[in-house]
Order: structure tokens, then C-alpha cells, then sequence
């Protein structure tokens, strides 16, 4: 056994490591396409992960909790909005990858995404991006699965007409 106490940290390291960039881009969807509250709600759902791993850990489904956890970040973030500080811009030493460039080239999508009900954003974030099945979503939010279904329909019908008259104002 070896005297570093860091070594118990190597299973999380990983874990976020490797999921990372689907937690910013969940988030970034999920916070309605506004890049710095998604990146406050990742640090505070890895943050929470950290404190509570060795529970998570032993989780049949590690996926589903750290979900769960995010969700409730971006709700506990919209209920304390009132407290927090909004940045504006990045410094310029912050410049190289940046998490959220490949959903940001999705412009129309992030903004149809917007202007959806959080509930019915979050429903299909789930649903779609992180494909999650029903009964996890509906865990998630705690809801019913047949909620699930109908903010799922409603959501889609929704994009769907919001994106055909995006494409026509484009092509008209």
C-alpha cells in the first residue's frame, strides 16, 4: 500500500476524464445554450460527484446518477440565480478548446432548444443526448413516465416547427 493519499482519487479522475465532454455538452443544452451556467452546473455536479463517490462508485449505474446530479444542478442553479455573480467575457489567457464549439455550430438547434419550457428541454436533452431510457428520465425529474412521453412529443413537435420555419426564413 502506498502512502499517497491520491491514489483513491484515480477511479473519479478517470470516470470524469472520459465523460467530460458530454457532461459540458448536456449541461450547455440544458442551461438553454448559456455556456458559462453550464459550466458552473459541471463544476458543481463533479464537485458533488467527488464528495459522494465511493456511493456513486458502487451504483449499478454510474451514467444515470452522475445524470440525475446534473439535473439537479441546473435546477438548484436556476433557483439560486438571485446569488450569483455573471461574468462577462473570458480572459485572454483562455483561449484553446473550448468544450461547447461543437454544439454552438449548432446554432438553430441551441436556439429552438431555448426557447422550449425547461421541463420539455431537459426531457429531450435526456432523452436525446445523453439517451437515457424513459424511466431514468422520469426518476431524473421526478415525474411520471407518461409525462416523460408527452414533453418528449410536445419538445420534438415544437423543434420541429421552430426549425422548418428557421429553414424557410433561410431559403425564403
Amino acid at each position: 500500500m502506498r502512502g499517497d493519499s491520491r491514489t483513491g482519487d484515480e477511479p473519479y479522475v478517470g470516470y470524469v476524464t472520459a465523460r467530460l465532454p458530454a457532461l459540458q455538452r448536456a449541461a450547455f443544452l440544458l442551461c438553454g445554450g448559456d455556456a458559462h451556467q453550464a459550466d458552473d452546473v459541471v463544476q458543481a455536479t463533479i464537485t458533488r460527484l467527488y464528495q459522494h463517490w465511493k456511493r456513486v462508485s458502487r451504483s449499478d449505474n454510474v451514467d444515470a446518477y452522475v445524470h440525475r446530479m446534473l439535473v439537479h444542478a441546473v435546477i438548484d442553479s436556476k433557483r439560486h440565480s438571485w446569488s450569483r455573480v455573471q461574468l462577462v467575457g473570458r480572459p485572454p489567457e483562455a483561449t484553446g478548446h473550448d468544450p461547447h464549439a461543437g454544439v454552438d455550430e449548432r446554432g438553430s438547434l441551441v436556439a429552438a432548444l431555448r426557447s422550449l419550457p425547461p421541463r420539455q428541454r431537459a426531457v429531450l436533452v435526456m432523452r436525446f443526448l445523453l439517451d437515457r431510457p424513459i424511466d431514468e428520465v422520469a426518476e431524473a425529474l421526478d415525474c411520471s413516465v407518461g409525462t416523460v412521453k408527452s414533453q418528449s412529443s410536445r419538445g420534438l413537435d415544437a423543434l420541429r416547427s421552430m426549425l422548418a420555419t428557421i429553414e424557410e426564413r433561410g431559403h425564403g
